[in-house]
């Protein structure tokens, strides 16, 4: 079948023949004008008088001179007189920012009253009095009258709350707000398209008869006229001035129970369709209808990747249609390499240049508005890596160095001295609030001057750098001649003036595949069409736009409902299937809070009322087995081997520590990334609590507390502990300064997240002094954490040779304690603010069942070893051997179980490790240490991790083992 606008170029040749000069042709939207030419210059296929081409709002804005109000003018009109209203009511007066989205709802629906030439004052009077319904409303039907009443009662006056008081004395004062309004608008010679499309219809305009100098006026392929435009368009045609073009099918035309044809059926009842009797075309396809069912949102963009790439481009139309138009940028990511042009535009909010305005709005309501002189620091990061920045390596190294070293969690302005970037001066607040808008069109041309307009990404950036600043300084002259608001107001706005910013991206119209929104399709035909976002939900909306009027009071009085946006989307959706020669329709069959998973109702209708075949496709994932991954095994072979052994056993320039030795038990490719490859874990600021920084805190405030009383030998009564104690917060608000390399005096001083570290910080200080005052009569230090580093020369045995390895221990605390039952003790301390337990369990050695028992294999029945008490007993051997001091005793000390479980380690089976049961378990040690050691440095014995350890959440070597732990996973699975 010819496409609609082909059999309108046709009809106007029968028509008019050669001249076409005094003819106007007028259509919804600029789109299909393009395509008009087109056939027309087929169907003359000679040099014509080309006829005027009009959208209907430029068509009738020749019925005035006045001026258009902007949105914002409306708005500060409105906000005026409203004031003024309230004024004269006693009442105080409401600030813009309270008003603003009241007068979003009012100014809509005085737009809706204007198209449908409601009387404004009828609809606004208070309808509660059934009588004063009866006397002032006979002309209504009673089922109008009847959707009064109901609406009505469901609002009686009795029992309102405030809001609903306040409701009612707005819509009381809506009429005398409209009159107001438009007197005020007449006043400055402005008009908006509302008013104009009144005016016109009720003989008012300035230039009443603008239509008289045209021949002939072309309506072409309207659907859903207001009351305005039929009233208009039934004059015209009864003065003979117009013709009309109805795009029209008798599938939904003479089916009254169809909704597509509603508007249609309305228009054909009062005004002649030029292309005469609506075509049987629908009703008697009994073509394939394609139905994708996809996997998710955007899937439905990458499973057209798969239909473009098999259907051959045949030199005909073909147009993707967004029902959904949020999907636009996944489709430009999924695309083939075809020749497309977009029509729909590509929107600001979807661009990086977006995000960076947001941000620099999101600083001035924090420094500008807020008078704040720190920022948070994922703003400083979110500048810092913004590719519209391009700020110099240097000078970005050298503020995250500045915020990592001290841990920065809002970095103050005086850090954020920035010179190298294209916006240098991004966290300047503005001196006051009339120079936001012109710093920012400042900070945008800054950005444009910098920008490369080559190249399709870069181009759409200069596109939507040079639309931003543009619609800027339109607010601006805006707010120029209103006077000045403060920051946030003009922050909202200014959001509010972003949000539908886009630009297009530069195209054929007539060639290539058409990318467009499914209401830009109105009078355009393709040949291959394909639908996204086919979904119920979408496909109609399921919602209508925010208004002060009920759904009763609109149907009773003939304004715009949920069921006619139903109708035109069915009206828009139906027509494709007219002309396409072939049709595919995606949706996302997911359930999810966005989406039913389920196809449109139009879909459903057409499978149940048609002939058409609808073909179903569901998207297969297909399931892909990639090669496996090898486990990352390191062999101590050549250079590794080299450094290995040099670094640890010849030169001895590197040590094993406690902590690198349960790292190696717990995973030695672990210990190879991190203390002998040297790959640390990269700095970074978190916003979470860093249990690594209490620790150290914990640690140096123990250290402080018990200085003092190193060296001394007499002993001293724990209950001198107790001075210490009042001091406790001081000291820990210092050494949260020296963590961060800064200076704080009290705790007003620090951030939130440091001071929660601060009280868990002080009761864990308070609980450890607490228990050595109740457990113990006095104490003698023997020596403290940073007085002296031990190290020790192990003797093992490597390649059948004796070497000696550098072991290393720092020691948190060495004591001599005298318990309340008058006994002696030499401990060992160790400090843990983690989850560390003293419990411990018995572990069988499985190769040999009649061995003697170890408590340092892992734990019987779990995957992780006793990390705590092996340090400890590492730090125990370590002190003995260096200093010839014997005895002594392993404690840990842990906040949060110490009370309960006390500080020496339990076994369930052979009691504390103490006495004889600690001597014997320290040879174990000394044999268990050894043999790992020398397993450390047996060649045959690579790095790998043992992948049935537990892995940590948090652990940032997990990449490096994933291969291990998936294959364990999986052989798991299989036993």
């Amino acid at each position: 079948m010819k496409p609609f606008l082909q059999l309108v170029a046709e009809d106007i040749q029968q028509r008019f023949g050669q001249d076409l000069s005094e003819i106007a042709i007028v259509f919804n939207n600029k789109r299909p004008i393009t395509y008009l030419k087109k056939y027309l210059s087929e169907v003359y296929g000679q040099a014509i008088w080309s006829p005027q081409f009009f959208t209907i709002q430029e068509f009738f804005k020749q019925a005035t001179d006045k001026t258009d109000a902007s949105a914002l003018r409306q708005f500060f009109y409105l906000y005026e007189i409203h004031n003024e209203l309230l004024q004269q009511e006693r009442r105080d007066p409401e600030s813009p920012e309270e008003f603003y989205p009241i007068a979003e709802l009012i100014l809509s629906d005085f737009s809706q009253l204007d198209y449908e030439l409601v009387a404004v004052d009828q609809i606004y009077t208070e309808l509660y009095d059934t009588g004063k319904i009866d006397l002032e409303f006979q002309h209504l039907t009673p089922e109008q009258q009847g959707y009064i009443r109901q609406f009505w009662q469901s609002f009686s006056m009795a029992g309102h709350t405030g809001v609903q008081q306040r409701f009612l004395q707005l819509w009381k004062r809506l009429p005398q707000l409209y009159s107001r309004f438009k007197a005020r608008l007449a006043q400055e010679k402005q008009t908006n398209y509302p008013t104009l499309y009144r005016e016109l219809a009720e003989g008012r305009a300035t230039n009443q008869q603008f239509i008289a100098p045209y021949k002939k006026v072309l309506f072409v392929g309207f659907n859903a006229l207001n009351r305005v435009e039929s009233s208009l368009f039934k004059r015209w045609q009864d003065e003979d001035k117009a013709l009309f073009y109805f795009d029209t099918d008798a599938y939904y035309v003479e089916d009254t129970m169809q909704e597509a044809g509603l508007f249609i059926r309305r228009n054909i009842s009062q005004l002649v369709n030029s292309l005469g009797e609506a075509p049987h075309v629908i009703g008697q396809r009994r073509d394939d209808i394609h139905l994708y069912a996809a996997l998710g949102r955007v899937s439905q963009a990458k499973l057209l990747y798969q239909i473009l790439e098999k259907n051959e481009q045949d030199g005909k139309s073909s147009a993707i249609l967004l029902a959904d138009e949020s999907l636009l940028v996944p489709l430009l990511q999924s695309l083939p390499a075809i020749k497309v042009n977009i029509t729909t535009g590509f929107p600001l909010l979807q661009s990086p240049l977006y995000g960076l305005l947001d941000l620099w709005l999101t600083v001035q309501e924090e420094i500008g508005w807020r008078k704040k002189d720190k920022l948070p620091y994922p703003i400083i990061e979110s500048f810092l890596s913004h590719p519209l920045i391009r700020i110099g390596s240097e000078q970005k190294n050298s503020i995250q160095k500045e915020v990592l070293d001290k841990q920065l969690f809002e970095v103050g302005l005086d850090v954020l001295q920035i010179s190298s970037a294209v916006v240098p001066d991004f966290f300047a607040p503005v001196a006051e609030s009339k120079a936001l808008i012109p710093a920012m069109i400042t900070m945008l041309e800054k950005l444009q001057e910098s920008t490369n307009s080559e190249g399709i990404a870069l181009q759409i950036d200069y596109t939507l750098l040079f639309e931003t600043r543009r619609v800027l300084q339109q607010l601006l002259l805006g707010m120029d001649q209103i006077g000045p608001l403060n920051i946030p107001f003009q922050i909202g706005l200014i959001r509010k003036a972003l949000m539908p910013i886009s630009t297009a991206i530069e195209g054929d119209p007539l060639q290539g595949v058409q990318i467009m929104g499914l209401l830009e399709s109105r009078s355009l035909n393709f040949d291959h069409v394909y639908i996204l976002g086919a979904n119920e939900g979408i496909l109609p909306k399921t919602t209508n736009s925010p208004t002060f009027l009920p759904d009763n009071l609109r149907r009773a009085y003939g304004l715009p409902i949920l069921a006619n946006q139903d109708a035109l989307s069915a009206y828009i959706f139906y027509r494709h299937f007219q002309y396409s020669e072939s049709i595919h329709l995606f949706y996302n069959s997911i359930v999810d809070e966005n989406s039913s998973g389920e196809e449109s109702r139009f879909i459903k209708q057409l499978a149940f009322e048609s002939q058409f075949n609808i073909v179903h496709h569901t998207q297969q994932q297909p399931i892909s087995f990639p090669a496996q991954e090898p486990e990352l095994v390191i062999e101590k072979t050549g250079e590794i081997w080299k450094n290995l052994y040099n670094n640890y056993l010849r030169d001895k320039t590197s040590h094993i520590s406690a902590t690198g030795f349960t790292t190696y038990l717990q995973s030695p490719l672990q210990f190879f990334l991190k203390h002998i490859a040297g790959i640390k874990e990269p700095p970074s600021v978190s916003q979470e609590f860093e249990i690594n920084n209490l620790g150290s805190i914990i640690h140096e405030v123990m250290e402080k507390i018990f200085t003092p009383y190193r060296g001394m030998k007499d002993f001293v009564a724990t209950k001198r502990l107790a001075e210490s104690i009042s001091q406790i917060e001081t000291m820990v608000v210092q050494e949260i300064g020296h963590q961060y390399h800064t200076t704080y005096d009290t705790a007003a001083d620090l951030n939130s997240l440091q001071r929660i570290m601060l009280q868990i910080a002080s009761a864990y200080i308070r609980m450890y002094l607490e228990y050595d005052i109740e457990q113990y009569q006095s104490f003698r230090i023997i020596e403290l954490e940073n007085s002296e580093d031990y190290y020790f020369d192990f003797p093992i045995t490597v390649q059948g040779k004796t070497e000696y390895i550098k072991i290393y221990g720092i020691i948190d605390r060495i004591d001599e304690v005298v318990t309340q039952d008058g006994e002696v003790k030499t401990r060992i301390v160790d400090y843990k603010t983690g989850a560390d337990k003293v419990a411990f369990k018995k572990a069988k050695n499985k190769a040999d069942e009649e061995s003697a028992e170890t408590v340092f294999a892992l734990t019987e029945g779990t995957n992780d070893i006793h990390k705590a008490l092996i340090q400890t007993l590492f730090y125990t051997y370590v002190f003995e051997e260096k200093t010839g001091l014997r005895n002594l005793e392993p404690h840990l000390y842990v906040a949060r179980r110490m009370r309960e479980d006390g500080t020496l380690f339990v076994s369930k089976e052979m009691g504390a490790l103490e006495g004889d049961y600690l001597r014997e378990q320290k040879e174990a040690f000394v044999g268990f240490l050894r043999k790992t050691l020398e397993e450390i440095f047996d060649p045959a014995i690579p790095f790998k991790h043992k992948a049935d350890m537990h892995v940590y959440p948090s652990d940032p070597y997990t990449l490096f083992y994933r291969n291990s732990i998936k294959q364990a996973e999986e052989e798991n699975a299989e036993e």
